[in-house]
């Protein structure tokens, strides 16, 4: 299968989320995985924007110093109402609250991205918004949808690009922000600082 895109430079995924892998394998990009132990947790008085630009860049800047000559991309994404932020449901019922909450409602997805290079001393910090709508939810559908298991690994308690599709009623912004990585955004960065390349008729040798 043809790819879309080659790798020029040394990249890693500093994340252990399946999808934002995906979406790099779907592109043909060639990259290693390197997970940043890191504390997610919100400061008191930190509004969602600042928050998941910190959690990128404390996930980015761990990755980069134990390989300071690769270009690591990582993020953070976030569902927040108003300034209230739900991350992944610690359980089950805490899943349920976050879907009864967010029924009927307008929400945004926000994820932080930080991509960089400690070799090249390059860093980009920025950040993805999505406003995405709800149907109301009564919540004996709520508890059968949380039954699936797919809300508690997905921020917000939903998957949009699974079974939880039919939460949602219209979103305006970026879909694969909602998954969990602006890939527009990203790709943009990575091209213009020569981490990736379109494939092309032309020579080149990818990684």
């Amino acid at each position: 299968m043809k790819r879309i895109f080659f790798t020029k430079k040394s990249l890693i995924l500093a994340s252990g989320s399946p999808r934002r892998q995906q979406y790099f394998q779907d592109l043909g990009l060639v990259f290693t995985v390197r997970c940043a132990d890191v504390v997610e947790t919100q400061l008191p008085g930190e509004d969602p924007e600042s928050f998941v630009l910190r959690m990128a860049v404390e996930k980015a800047m761990a990755v980069m110093s134990v390989h300071p000559d690769s270009w690591v991309v990582a993020a953070d994404t976030v569902v927040s109402l108003k300034t209230d932020v739900f991350g992944k449901p610690k359980d089950k019922d805490e899943a349920l609250l976050m879907l009864m909450r967010l029924s009927g409602r307008e929400h945004c997805v926000r994820t932080g991205i930080c991509i960089g290079c400690l070799e090249e001393n390059i860093r980009i910090v920025d950040s993805v918004i999505t406003r995405v709508t709800f149907a109301d939810v009564s919540e004996d559908t709520a508890r059968a949808y949380v039954a699936t298991g797919e809300p508690l690994d997905k921020a917000g308690a939903y998957g949009i690009q699974g079974k939880g599709a039919f939460l949602v009623t219209t979103f305006s912004g970026s879909y694969s922000n909602v998954v969990g990585l602006p890939l527009h955004e990203v790709l943009v960065y990575l091209q213009g600082y020569g981490v990736i390349g379109m494939t092309s008729d032309t020579d080149h040798s990818p990684l």
